[in-house]
């Protein structure tokens, strides 16, 4: 990966505080468990009630962590001042997501003064090894206006 430089020397403490506010996170029991430039790293053990009919966690859930490790990815290099939105991603279930604990792992490819392009892949790990559930390609908005964030617009 580039050695990317992040805008805000605070960069850390911006998306820990960030993430600590996302209701969600805490809710499925995600955890942040590295923060570098362009980089994040968010874990989430397994529990049976985020699994569907077959057992395996959930595509939603799978798709949360890794849309959110994205996400954290582009703010960690955005400015001070900004906030980021999603504006779209894809994303390909590559196997079953069963395992002691699912790791999203995002990563900026290009960032950009408004759109940020970032990649995820998430990995089950059981006893150890790690297996590739799913990946993400996510385009991500700098929002300089808290109050269209806020607002929703």
């Amino acid at each position: 990966m580039p050695g990317f430089v992040p805008k805000d020397p605070r960069f850390e403490a911006r998306v820990r505080a960030s993430f600590a506010q996302q209701r969600v996170m805490d809710t499925i029991g995600a955890s942040l468990t590295r923060v570098a430039p362009g980089e994040i790293v968010i874990e989430l053990p397994f529990r049976e009630d985020l699994t569907q009919q077959h057992g395996f966690v959930h595509a939603g859930i799978v798709t949360t962590i890794a849309d959110s490790a994205c996400g954290y990815a582009a703010l960690s290099l955005m400015a001070p001042e900004a906030a980021v939105l999603t504006v779209e991603y894809k994303v390909s279930l590559l196997a079953p997501a069963r395992g002691e604990r699912l790791v999203a792992r995002g990563r900026v490819l290009k960032p950009g003064r408004t759109l940020t392009v970032c990649w995820a892949d998430v990995a089950a790990h059981d006893r150890g090894a790690g297996r590739p559930v799913a990946t993400m390609l996510a385009t991500l908005m700098a929002v300089h206006d808290r109050a269209d964030v806020q607002a929703g617009t």
